[in-house]
């Protein structure tokens, strides 16, 4: 077998390797991914390991450039969510036959805003609720 193609059966196989392996961030598949595909224009525009590897090794850090991004973009929103569900506050509000409805308040400074908008100065009671979302 001729190395050229030796070469990029290698990459390959290593970029397979990892992706089976799992528990990679986004940043560490991108870079993966680009890794593969600079090999494979270095080897087209090159032609010997050199390129390959050259093409390797520019695709992984531009792939890996890329990826991160995503990654930190991911963990903002994660925080915004787990910022979000914090300030959240459920009612168990009664409704006259007994049934019990959830009505999720959000928190802001003083106040709390209910899911149509309302504006509470206090945290409302069931019954405060119950002509609202009730019955």
């Amino acid at each position: 077998m001729d190395k050229k193609p030796m070469t990029i059966v290698v990459v390959m196989l290593l970029g397979v390797a990892v992706v089976i392996s799992g528990g990679c961030t986004e940043g560490q598949n991108a870079s993966l991914i680009g890794s593969l595909a600079g090999a494979g224009i270095g080897q087209l525009a090159g032609g010997d390991t050199e390129a390959t590897l050259i093409g390797a090794a520019v695709g992984a850090g531009a792939g890996y450039i890329f990826g991160n991004e995503s990654d930190k973009n991911n963990a903002a929103a994660e925080r915004r969510a787990i910022r979000t569900e914090q300030n959240m506050i459920t009612v168990w509000m009664t409704n006259s036959n007994g049934s019990k409805v959830p009505v999720k308040l959000a928190r802001n400074g003083p106040n709390f805003i209910g899911p149509r908008g309302e504006v509470y100065t206090s945290l409302p009671t069931s019954q405060q609720l119950r002509p609202i979302y009730g019955f």
